[in-house]
């Protein structure tokens, strides 16, 4: 009797220690990969977010300079050479003028190391208009004056990266915006 009581024992003999502890090791590598994989889709996830949104922080500053451009009737700016800010003439006609001459400053200011923010500045007001700009010292806009066979041309070029150590995620946005209201010469 007592042999059939031990043959039963050992019948529903449970897990050893030694068992536990390999499944639980196996458990945790399985659990670790999982969350480290949802951790980096989700960091990439918001990094995407943040590089579209700079991105689309552009364009649209860049709409908004040829919509104030295409009513311009000049800039001031050092000619053929890529500079920082330039002036720009909105006759009072202009719907972003207010009825009256307004002189528009849009200008790139640096943020940190290769880092700069586009700004507008009209009546002492100061609005930065897009961000993460990362073209060379800032210098963004090339201005051609009118000639006898064209008319002023301001060349655009912002350089968007939200992390400038990885020169590989920069994206460029370039424009040639033709001033309407300058004549040959």
């Amino acid at each position: 009797m007592i042999w059939k009581r031990l043959r039963r024992l050992r019948g529903q003999r449970g897990y050893t220690l030694v068992e536990l502890l390999v499944v639980l090791a196996i458990f945790t590598t399985v659990v670790t990969a999982l969350v480290s994989l949802f951790t980096s889709g989700a960091k990439a996830e918001l990094d995407m977010n943040r590089r579209f949104e700079a991105q689309q922080n552009a364009r649209l500053a860049l709409d908004r300079i040829r919509r104030e451009l295409h009513c311009a009737s000049g800039i001031t700016a050092t000619p053929n050479t890529a500079v920082s800010s330039i002036t720009v003439t909105l006759p009072s006609q202009c719907p972003t003028a207010g009825g009256a001459t307004l002189s528009v400053v849009y200008d790139t200011s640096l943020v940190s190391a290769n880092r700069y923010r586009v700004r507008r500045t009209a009546n002492s007001t100061t609005v930065v208009i897009a961000d993460y700009i990362t073209t060379a010292n800032g210098n963004a806009f090339t201005y051609t004056p009118n000639s006898a066979t064209t008319r002023a041309l301001l060349h655009v070029n912002f350089e968007v990266n939200r992390n400038p150590i990885e020169g590989w995620k920069t994206w460029r946005l370039v424009d040639d915006i033709v001033l309407r209201n300058t004549l040959r010469q």
